[in-house]
């Protein structure tokens, strides 16, 4: 069976298809789909703690449905701005599972991933799965991965 690690950018996930279709992305759907006939080694949700409590309950989901949830505190600046950013911490994970794994699943359109997933192929010898929205997706993710899977309505919430 096929050993699988699925690393999810959830404010990434949440924002573009909330941009692109006005709906939120299907976790259980997800998981059904990229799951099945797999083995999951490690499934993790990364996401700003903004300590709402709508925002723990979506959290307590995910963690129903098998993702660890790893938080950062969100971070509001002196000037307006904020800061909550996950990217080192998924390129390090990603890069550790890549190890214990056939396949990294990836869900982002960030294209600061692009040379995370080039360098689990080249180095790891594991296949990266991006899964994102088409039109939010950087082109040079798309490329990098070994399969890209555009989130269409059928891993949206209805």
């Amino acid at each position: 069976m096929q050993k699988i690690a699925i690393l999810v950018d959830v404010q990434n996930v949440y924002y573009t298809t909330k941009q692109a279709f006005g709906r939120n992305f299907d976790y259980n759907q997800f998981w059904a789909k990229v799951t099945q006939n797999r083995q999951v080694i490690k499934a993790v949700a990364y996401a700003i703690d903004r300590g709402d409590p709508k925002q723990q309950q979506f959290q307590n989901i995910l963690k129903a449905i098998g993702f660890e949830v790893k938080l950062k505190p969100f971070i509001q600046r002196s000037d307006g701005s904020a800061k909550g950013d996950w990217d080192v911490g998924i390129a390090l994970d990603a890069m550790e599972y890549a190890e214990l794994s056939d396949t990294v699943v990836l869900v982002s359109g960030d294209g600061d991933f692009d040379l995370l997933a080039d360098r689990i192929k080249t180095k790891k010898n594991a296949t990266v799965e991006v899964y994102g929205v088409e039109s939010l997706t950087a082109d040079s993710l798309k490329q990098a991965a070994s399969r890209f899977f555009p989130i269409t309505a059928a891993l949206l919430l209805k």
